[in-house]
């Protein structure tokens, strides 16, 4: 009598709903509630075969029985099963791409999937997503034929392992991922051809071919690793993060990137056994890169050279940021300061008295800091070779290691003051001839000082006073047998008392 009342109730369920069930079954059932006695009904069925799925759980959800109940038989009906009331042996979905996903969004399998259903076919659905694990809580199947669709990602190796009356799996026409190896022993159970493009087997093949490209690519990677590394830190380091580097230390490749491959047109100046280009560094810096043709020295004296010039602080001094020493190349890196040397801006600007007294005094404020500092190191005070920084400071741009003779570096400065207070063309007469030079100044001085004076000056009484003891000091410093008995100290000391308000800039 229950197996008829529940016989009529899915009939008339099918009959009202057939029209509309495949699309809307889930929602309707949302709304449809079991009769009064089904309770009676569902514990009638249990009594008599306790096996079935609902009959476990305690306590009973009717409503989700119902929807099952009435689910399964439906699905029962689709799948063309001659009894769809007691049981049912199968569910066959092949070729029904618009229902069968209905079936599997619903949780009917993984809840109250009968236990007499032994086979499940979805073939030909075009599913898409992973493997429809669902499926794997009808435990008891013999029979799952997932082909012909668009499945992906890993099969369930395990939860397929325990299904253990599975003789027949059809996964073919897929788009699985492949097993390991280690995982093969499973597929022992099954005709290859169950499998057949669903790139599921693995290739003992494709893995000779990755192990090939393993042992010779793994190679490679180290190698290009090390070699990217090696040229890293000696090529160039700037691309390092800072805290890695050497920021005294230059490379040629560096250099070479900083100058455009040291083009002529980056080239500002040449002299005797050097060449100097204006750069950029990566981060930005413009610098100044001299590099030397004789080489200066062994590599090791001249690294040591540079770690002392690297340290120097003074206004009057270039900065000094690195060198670069290697084989091939010796070069000094400092800031850039721009092209305009002492002699340049002496020939084109004509300055004052005033500025170029201010020049001379701190070309000494520099010495002295090198004498009481740095005894070791010298400088080239020439006027071509001194720098104007755009506030007017003179910066003194190429040192030299190792000479200390106060005396050279006190002639050195005498020139420099008779070559900053004298006319121009007087010193292009005298060109090469630095003893003719002094001995035509002191010729004339102190009467006819006027002939050498540079007039663009426009000395004024005053000036003119203060130009002649500049002058003086020049001659006294020039000469050979009075330099040897002063210091650079007592010349500072002498000079500061011509013009003491200038001292103060």
């Amino acid at each position: 009598m229950a197996s008829i009342l529940i016989t009529c109730l899915l009939l008339m369920f099918i009959a009202y709903f057939e029209p509309t069930l495949p699309a809307t079954v889930i929602e309707d059932l949302a709304n449809l509630h079991p009769p009064s006695n089904f309770n009676t009904t569902i514990v009638s069925n249990c009594l008599k075969n306790p096996s079935l799925r609902y009959c476990g759980s305690s306590p009973m959800d009717l409503d989700a029985i119902f929807k099952f109940t009435i689910v399964a038989s439906h699905l029962c009906n689709e799948s063309k099963n001659p009894n769809c009331v007691e049981s049912f042996p199968k569910i066959n979905l092949r070729n029904r791409p618009k229902i069968t996903p209905l079936y599997l969004s619903f949780t009917f399998f993984g809840k109250y999937c009968p236990i007499t259903i032994l086979s499940i076919d979805l073939s030909n659905n075009s599913l898409k997503g992973t493997f429809p694990i669902d499926v794997l809580f009808c435990t008891q199947i013999h029979v799952l034929d997932l082909s012909h669709n668009g499945l992906s990602g890993d099969v369930p190796i395990q939860r397929l392992s325990c299904v253990t009356n599975l003789t027949i799996l059809n996964l073919s026409y897929n788009h699985f991922s492949e097993i390991k190896i280690s995982d093969s022993w499973f597929f022992r159970r099954f005709n290859s051809s169950c499998f057949f493009n669903s790139v599921i087997l693995p290739s003992h093949g494709r893995y000779k071919i990755k192990a090939v490209m393993l042992l010779l690519g793994l190679p490679l990677v180290v190698v290009f690793t090390v070699g990217g590394l090696w040229w890293l830190c000696f090529r160039r380091p700037d691309f390092l993060p800072r805290v890695l580097q050497n920021k005294r230390k230059f490379t040629t490749v560096m250099l070479k990137a900083a100058t455009n491959g040291f083009s002529k047109k980056n080239m500002v100046g040449k002299g005797d056994g050097f060449v100097m280009y204006r750069g950029i560094l990566r981060d930005g810096t413009q610098v100044r890169i001299e590099i030397y043709s004789n080489n200066r020295g062994n590599h090791r004296e001249y690294v040591e050279e540079c770690k002392v010039l690297v340290q120097l602080r003074h206004r009057n001094l270039v900065k000094v940021y690195g060198w670069c020493s290697n084989r091939n190349i010796r070069a000094l890196v400092t800031e850039w300061i721009g092209r305009v040397s002492i002699e340049t801006w002496l020939s084109e600007s004509a300055p004052c008295w005033k500025h170029r007294y201010k020049v001379l005094v701190g070309v000494l404020k520099a010495m002295c800091y090198l004498q009481e500092q740095w005894p070791e190191i010298g400088c080239d005070i020439k006027t071509s070779s001194l720098l104007l920084h755009e506030n007017g400071d003179p910066l003194i741009a190429r040192f030299r290691i190792g000479e200390n003779s106060t005396s050279n570096k006190i002639h050195r400065f005498g020139i420099l003051v008779l070559e900053m207070m004298t006319d121009q063309t007087l010193q292009e007469e005298f060109k090469g001839d630095e003893t003719g030079f002094v001995e035509y100044v002191k010729m004339l001085y102190p009467r006819k000082l006027q002939k050498v004076i540079d007039e663009r000056m426009k000395l004024t009484e005053n000036t003119f006073d203060e130009t002649r003891q500049t002058i003086c000091i020049g001659l006294t410093c020039a000469d050979h047998q009075t330099c040897q008995q002063l210091s650079i100290g007592q010349i500072y000391n002498m000079i500061i008392k011509v013009h003491p308000r200038t001292n103060t800039y």
